[in-house]
């Protein structure tokens, strides 16, 4: 345990901290289950509602700090890859 003041705050900030992004790291991941579900059963309308949700959703997150830029591209660039499929 910390004895100085500043790192027992850091270590509340970093709780904190932790928590709000395993919250947002869940909301994506229902974002996408939520896609692939939507595509599995072939339904384009449901399939692009859904990934206009999860890109949002990962977008946010992006913007939060909670994923690296490249990480969210990545994300977004699978799951648009997926919709597309079952478009074609």
């Amino acid at each position: 345990m910390a004895n100085i003041k500043s790192a027992k705050k850091r270590i509340k900030i970093i709780a904190r901290q932790t928590l709000e992004n395993k919250i947002v790291k869940s909301q994506v991941k229902m974002a996408i289950k939520k896609v692939t579900a939507a595509t599995m059963s072939k339904d384009k309308t449901a399939a692009n509602e859904a990934f206009t949700n999860a890109m949002s959703t990962i977008s946010k997150a992006r913007t939060k700090g909670v994923f690296h830029k490249k990480t969210a591209a990545r994300k977004i660039s699978r799951l648009a890859k997926r919709v597309n499929k079952i478009e074609a």
